[in-house]
């Protein structure tokens, strides 16, 4: 229909009304010329321009309502305390065995502690598992937890883990609350709808849309590395909160933004649910996480098109044992291809400590295969990335 119209406009299937009465009057020839010049020019249009594609994007959601009603019941406040650090004065002695003795404990212990910090998470099972961020409660004397319809209950911590800035505690509200699903972070694609729930500022729960920016970014903090970027505004508060899918999934775990003036501007970070995932289980079963170690350092600043570069190693570490030497490079690790430094910490680190690790290794020109007993990481400073 599109070339029917534009032949039409241009006169090609007859005479523009007006011009019968001149052809016919002595100028055919001047008619037919315009004739094929407007074939020519048609047939110039309709076939050196394509004709415009189907759009790879029909349209975004046309409300976020129907996915939010279904998540954030499961989103929780969380407000951190700690000990002022100021000695608690003592009880006067008039009300000691009275019915006030509690109320005047109550406001005694209240005036000691100060709120230091808040942050968000989420409920990940009906018995009170909730997960945030290890900077959010790590140090925290004092856990308060804000649900959904205004109540607020204190929460005891479960476990935390530094490497990955996961962190899971529990109320008990004495009846099921509402809980969200994980989702299969490797499944989520740049460009993917996002919504991201929390605590900004402190204000209450709300929640933001955006897309996936970028993947695997590396921001330094750790040899975990490994976050969604963002564009939907994350803010002081939101740490801990969840990331979902368009199904109602949690893809992600909100842990930092950057920015200059402290308030988003639209780069955000998440830690994965293939990530998080895992250490919420060992937390939940065991309270701590017990990684892998071979007792090398790995060189993390050379570039290299595949495998890992032994910097250093540790000589009473696993890795020794096993006749590694600084210069060799891992190419496998348990037949899986490691692509990075930070990838053979990553693998190293999921490793139980006691189990037996294969890999593959090239010394100047040669491969080999080597069997290794690994150990458990030993506690390190934080900026011991690069030591798996």
């Amino acid at each position: 229909m599109l070339g029917l119209s534009v032949l039409k406009k241009m006169g090609v299937w007859g005479l523009r009304p007006g011009h019968a009465n001149a052809c016919f009057a002595g100028h055919a020839n001047a008619c037919f010329a315009r004739r094929v010049q407007g074939r020519a020019l048609a047939f110039f249009l309709l076939f050196c321009f394509p004709a415009v594609g189907e759009p790879l994007v029909q349209t975004g959601p046309l409300s976020f309502a129907p996915l939010v009603r279904k998540v954030v019941p499961a989103v929780v406040n969380i407000a951190v305390r700690m000990d002022s650090g100021e000695p608690v004065p003592k009880l006067p002695q008039a009300v000691r065995g009275t019915p006030l003795e509690k109320t005047y404990r109550d406001k005694l212990r209240a005036n000691r502690e100060q709120i230091v910090g808040a942050g968000s998470g989420f409920i990940v099972d009906p018995a009170g598992i909730i997960v945030t961020n290890n900077h959010v409660v790590g140090t925290a004397s004092r856990i308060v937890v804000s649900l959904g319809d205004g109540s607020e209950l204190n929460a005891r911590l479960i476990g935390t883990d530094e490497l990955t800035d996961i962190a899971v505690i529990k109320v008990d509200a004495g009846y099921k609350l509402p809980s969200v699903t994980w989702g299969d972070s490797r499944q989520v694609q740049v460009g993917d709808w996002i919504l991201a729930a929390g605590n900004p500022f402190g204000l209450g729960g709300s929640v933001t849309a955006g897309i996936v920016s970028a993947r695997g970014r590396e921001l330094g903090t750790g040899p975990f590395d490994d976050f969604f970027q963002l564009d939907a505004p994350i803010n002081p508060g939101n740490s801990g909160g969840p990331t979902f899918n368009m199904s109602g999934e949690v893809i992600a775990v909100n842990s930092a933004l950057v920015s200059p003036t402290g308030a988003s501007v639209g780069i955000g970070f998440a830690i994965p649910s293939e990530i998080a995932m895992p250490v919420v289980a060992e937390l939940m079963a065991h309270g701590h996480m017990d990684r892998g170690w071979l007792g090398v350092e790995v060189d993390t600043t050379a570039k290299r098109r595949a495998g890992a570069l032994v910097a250093t190693v540790d000589r009473s570490g696993p890795a020794a044992r096993s006749g590694l030497r600084p210069g060799d490079v891992v190419t496998q690790f348990n037949g899986e291809r490691i692509a990075s430094s930070r990838e053979l910490v990553r693998e190293v680190s999921a490793v139980n400590p006691g189990g037996v690790a294969h890999l593959r290794v090239k010394r100047q020109s040669q491969l080999f295969d080597v069997s290794i007993t690994v150990g458990r990481r030993p506690p390190e400073p934080a900026d011991a990335d690069a030591r798996p």
